[in-house]
């Protein structure tokens, strides 16, 4: 109990502080959220994903096999999205939206500051949420789009987008940089740490003004499920399947804690701009970011015991 009672004191406490602190903020001053979303994607999060991935003692076989056990759960938590809404009989129209929330979960604004509380800033727990955090955008802005087949730029253009992105760069270079020992002038490292150091309670600041600036009318039955799924079924198949694979220590439990995270802004902003029903992912990403404040502490007291 003990332990419980410090994981939400010293993890869950901070965090809710600053989101609080944006979503007010939000509410007072209506902030800009679109150029809040562009610094924070096209700059601060490149330099973040740079630097970590540069600074680490990267496994580059532990990397891949990171990838790849993504790339399967991510599979697996398709199929079985798709069987409970079937089962729950989910409006077709919404059915699509009911399983990005479970596949899109917020391994960014969320995922990082939990993973650097939980692990007292230990810079290889950072490096396997970096890979947790592209591989969520990857997902985001490959299937989350082309799955909701975009009306004006087609599904190919949406998936190339992806490489415009500066946060495709930084971990391009922060891998290349890492694996071939580039040395960079001092001046420029400083200059970059600064920025890298910005990340966590910036971004949890934009995601408290992005959830202030989430509107719905009504809850609906399906959108609770889909909540209960994304916060409990899907971290007991990440459960399951770790220990399948016999994948233990830091590694399992920064994969476990982060798809326990609730779903993705992403999916509602995607949706804002793909689906015709927009306000059923905000209602998911309203519902599971506040329930998380339960399930989150839960989820990290079993990794910390099991793993």
């Amino acid at each position: 109990m003990n332990e419980f009672i410090f994981i939400i004191y010293n993890v869950m406490l901070p965090i809710a502080i600053i989101v609080l602190l944006g979503y007010g903020i939000q509410l007072k001053l209506k902030l800009d959220r679109v150029t809040l979303g562009k610094l924070m994607i096209n700059y601060i999060m490149p330099v973040f994903i740079f630097m970590n991935l540069y600074q680490s003692n990267i496994d580059f076989s532990l990397l891949l096999y990171v990838m790849l056990f993504l790339f399967l759960f991510a599979g697996l938590s398709f199929i079985v999205s798709q069987l409970i809404a079937t089962f729950a009989s989910v409006d077709r129209d919404h059915k699509v939206l009911f399983t990005n929330s479970s596949l899109l979960y917020n391994a960014g604004n969320y995922g990082v500051p939990v993973n650097d509380l939980v692990f007292k800033s230990d810079p290889f727990a950072m490096s396997v949420q970096v890979i947790i955090m592209v591989f969520q955008n990857i997902i985001s802005y490959s299937y989350g789009i082309i799955a909701l087949s975009s009306k004006d730029t087609g599904k190919l253009a949406a998936l190339l987008g992806y490489f415009k992105m500066p946060m495709f760069y930084g971990l391009l270079f922060g891998l290349g940089f890492n694996y071939f020992n580039v040395e960079i002038a001092e001046p420029i490292i400083s200059s970059l740490s600064y920025v890298k150091d910005s990340m966590i309670g910036l971004v949890l600041f934009i995601l408290g003004t992005q959830i202030a600036g989430i509107k719905f009318k009504k809850l609906r039955p399906s959108a609770f499920l889909a909540t209960a799924v994304k916060l409990l079924i899907i971290p007991a198949m990440s459960l399951a399947l770790l220990m399948l694979f016999n994948v233990d220590g830091v590694v399992a439990q920064a994969i476990f804690i982060s798809t326990a995270l609730p779903s993705s802004v992403n999916s509602s902003v995607i949706a804002q701009q793909y689906s015709d029903d927009p306000e059923y992912a905000a209602e998911i990403v309203m519902m599971s970011t506040i329930f998380s404040a339960v399930t989150v502490p839960i989820i990290i007291f079993i990794a910390l015991n099991v793993f």
